[in-house]
């Protein structure tokens, strides 16, 4: 049995149906019965569980082979990312409970950058499940493609896609997240301690031009970059909501800088999902 937290989500969710396509069990872990029903469907077993509760997570992961972890995103973390901590602790205490025979963390890349920033969390969680004694890896994939969904209203309507990332010719590593589960599958099914560390770029590192001009291609029409001037972020970023931008300012200053970057500490893998075909699917959702 794999047990699968975040299994409502992108990654979560390529995961399991990876496994479900070798016919392999799957237990679904999800917040509430709500959230079951799909996974139900599919023929999973359900074990309901938070995952800041260390209780409800420990029988959730009892008796599996393999535990996948998608520690829940914090965009707008207090300082200190106590959020984050509360559910690493939690996360911590119930693998050393359950004992599963085989743990993956999607972490992220930067995970060893060394500046504090948004992703800082995914640090403090392999920092943590490195010192329970099981076999676990770390899956560090690198900038969602998807993370191109905000941009489509504007490159539909507007012909322009605003970026943060910057300058607009800089190659930045960018995965498709059906990569991400399908490698992360791939990983809970190797026999043995495997790599602690696993790097996942997609086939081509991508600038924002070329997200234009997958944009471009897409909706046939012409779309250019603006780059949205630093100075101008924090304003930005508060005028959505954010109260605390400055983790955000400082993960982008990671990619813009080269601060966040990969390791080479692990193992290195290439996906094969082009931007493209992500595209596509992205303005055909919206």
């Amino acid at each position: 049995m794999y047990a699968i937290t975040g299994i409502t989500g992108k990654v979560g969710g390529a995961v399991a149906r990876s496994l479900l396509a070798e016919r392999l069990p799957v237990r679904a872990v999800v917040r509430n019965e709500a959230k079951a029903a799909e996974w139900r469907t599919r023929g999973c077993d359900i074990a309901l569980a938070e995952m800041d509760d260390a209780a409800s997570l420990t029988s959730a992961f009892r008796g599996a082979a393999g535990v996948f972890i998608l520690p829940p995103s914090e965009f707008d973390p207090e300082p200190g990312f106590p959020e984050a901590k509360r559910v690493i602790a939690a996360v911590t205490a119930a693998l050393a409970e359950a004992r599963p025979g085989k743990v993956v963390c999607l972490s992220t890349i930067g995970a060893d950058a060394p500046h504090e920033n948004l992703l800082t969390q995914r640090t403090l969680m392999e920092q943590s499940l490195e010192q329970v004694g099981l076999s676990v890896t770390f899956l560090r994939p690198g900038w969602f493609m998807e993370n191109a969904l905000w941009d489509v209203p504007s490159a539909r309507d507007e012909g322009v896609l605003r970026s943060f990332l910057q300058p607009a010719d800089k190659l930045f590593p960018m995965v498709a997240t059906q990569d991400v589960g399908g490698l992360a599958a791939a990983l809970l099914r190797e026999n043995g301690n495997g790599t602690p560390v696993v790097e996942l770029e997609g086939p081509a590192r991508i600038s924002p031009n070329d997200l234009a001009r997958a944009f471009a291609t897409v909706l046939k029409r012409t779309v250019r970059v603006e780059t949205v001037p630093r100075a101008s972020w924090e304003q930005i970023f508060r005028s959505q909501g954010t109260r605390n931008p400055l983790p955000r300012i400082r993960m982008l200053d990671g990619f813009n800088e080269g601060w966040i970057e990969f390791s080479e500490r692990g193992r290195s893998v290439k996906g094969t999902t082009a931007l493209e075909s992500v595209i596509a699917e992205l303005v055909r959702a919206t």
